[in-house]
């Protein structure tokens, strides 16, 4: 193995709602993904990471600042001026925690707040998304309103002029992306500015945070027929249908998306879900042919050797498991994610990490390799040692859902006054899960037994006490934290 150097360059690549079971190193022999099964041949790969919240932005706020959504006050998915969805000016990335002599950048979707305007600590932005759809362009003040990003002016040079305008805010709409040749996706242009931030910045250390649109919705992309429908695997939890033991949120949910395939196609909805996950498997190709080239560049500009690589993303998606579609769920086939670590002079060949891994200890570890202590605010612990194959991962893992206001606007009320209810989860060292609300079906899964969580124990008397216990270690991570969300007796 190489030698550690003094100021490892890091490198943190976030794709957008890609599950696990999209990579070899998870299962998948057949969705082509040679770059990432070659960087997870690397890496430590950990078999069971979980994001903070699984949506957008709270869960990026948390892998940024090292910190649970309801401490770095992300909560909900951003939409500019309004409260719970910015990342507060005070709170601190690892941007502004870094040695001063790195270069830091964020390249690619931000989803914070005002995405067009570099900020917290970040020396060099390049920025995606003017409007993250069609209700929310991303500019706060009037003044910004005219605002243009970096892709929009390059998709611009290249002919595809804007088909959003909101309010005479011109934007590229996520429907127009999703048709655009692949040289020209996101996943590829933010792959060649990375490509030429590497090549340029051989000579300082750098920090990037490198954050992918693919393969985020809409479910169409210049690979669509990359994968025939009739060959992608069902998988175990295709279109089951949620018992009444399950979260009245989830059976909403289950019964509006099965609907949608049933309309969408009456004779075989099956065949509805097949040719989505086929584009969404497309679209995991393109995600993985634009991370090769950011390897790619690396090795070219020799510095492979002393770049920390980091592979995750923000949360998975249903995909038509249970019914459902989309993200928002503490279920394993969205909240767990591919998490890959490579540091050359650590997992060498690599290695599988088992227990579970929360998202919320990324930043201290980064900031270790950095040859920084890591502030004691931080909520999360480095895992170094466990990179270095001298620890083992045994802590509880906790993740949130917030309430409050209806967070899906699917046109069914319903699942809209469902999604007000606030939840909290706990993953246990012994692989249990614990699921927690005040206003629905709280749920407890033996992982171990039933990786699949399709039989719900909270109600069971046998269970009563391990369900206890698991509250408590709730109601104690949520004082250490400041979390006040009520929980139900248990």
């Amino acid at each position: 193995m190489p030698e550690p150097p003094a100021q490892p360059n890091i490198l943190f690549i976030c794709s957008d709602q890609q599950r696990t079971d999209t990579m070899a190193a998870y299962g998948n022999s057949w969705v082509q993904t040679p770059h990432l099964n070659a960087l997870a041949d690397r890496s430590a790969v950990f078999e069971n990471a979980y994001v903070t919240q699984a949506v957008c932005s709270p869960a990026r706020g948390t892998m940024l600042t090292g910190l649970y959504p309801h401490s770095a006050g992300v909560v909900r998915n951003s939409q500019p001026g309004r409260p719970f969805s910015n990342l507060p000016e005070d709170v601190q990335t690892i941007a502004e925690m870094a040695p001063e002599d790195y270069l830091t950048a964020k390249y690619g979707k931000w989803h914070l707040g005002q995405d067009l305007v570099p900020q917290h600590g970040f020396d060099e932005w390049v920025s995606t998304e003017d409007a993250h759809d069609d209700n929310f362009p991303n500019f706060e003040s009037r003044e910004d309103r005219y605002r243009k990003s970096d892709y929009y002016k390059y998709l611009v040079e290249h002919g595809f002029e804007p088909e959003g305008d909101h309010d005479g805010h011109l934007s590229h709409t996520q429907k127009q992306r999703g048709f655009l040749p692949e040289e020209h996706t996101m996943a590829q242009f933010l792959a060649g500015r990375a490509d030429e931030f590497i090549h340029r910045n051989d000579d300082r250390p750098w920090l990037m945070y490198l954050t992918m649109f693919e393969p985020h919705p809409p479910y169409n992309g210049p690979l669509n027929d990359l994968y025939p429908p009739d060959s992608v695997p069902d998988g175990p939890l295709l279109m089951t249908e949620p018992d009444e033991n399950t979260p009245l949120f989830t059976r909403a949910r289950s019964r509006f998306h099965s609907a949608e395939a049933r309309d969408a196609n009456p004779d075989d909805p099956r065949a509805y879900w097949r040719e989505l996950r086929a584009k969404y498997f497309g679209n995991v190709t393109v995600l993985d042919n634009a991370v090769g080239r950011v390897l790619a560049a690396l090795e070219e500009s020799g510095q492979a050797d002393r770049t920390v690589v980091v592979f995750t993303s923000d949360h998975g998606d249903s995909l038509g498991d249970r019914g459902m579609l989309g993200k928002r769920s503490f279920y394993e086939e969205v909240s767990k994610v591919p998490m890959l670590i490579s540091v050359p002079w650590l997992t060498g060949s690599g290695r599988r990490v088992a227990g579970s891994f929360g998202h919320v200890d990324l930043v201290p570890t980064m900031l270790e390799l950095m040859g920084v202590e890591p502030p004691e605010h931080l909520q999360g612990r480095s895992r170094v040692d466990v990179l270095a194959g001298e620890g083992s991962l045994e802590d509880d893992v906790f993740m949130q859902w917030h309430g409050g206001r209806a967070t899906i606007s699917l046109g069914d009320a319903l699942v809209e006054r469902m999604s007000t209810n606030a939840w909290r989860s706990v993953v246990t060292p012994d692989r249990w899960k614990l699921n927690l609300s005040d206003g629905d079906q709280c749920e407890l899964y033996d992982l171990n037994t039933d990786p699949l969580e399709l039989n719900n124990l909270f109600d069971a008397p046998e269970h009563r006490d391990r369900a206890r216990d698991m509250a408590a270690r709730i109601r104690a991570w949520q004082s250490e934290t400041g979390d006040t969300m009520t929980l139900p007796a248990v």
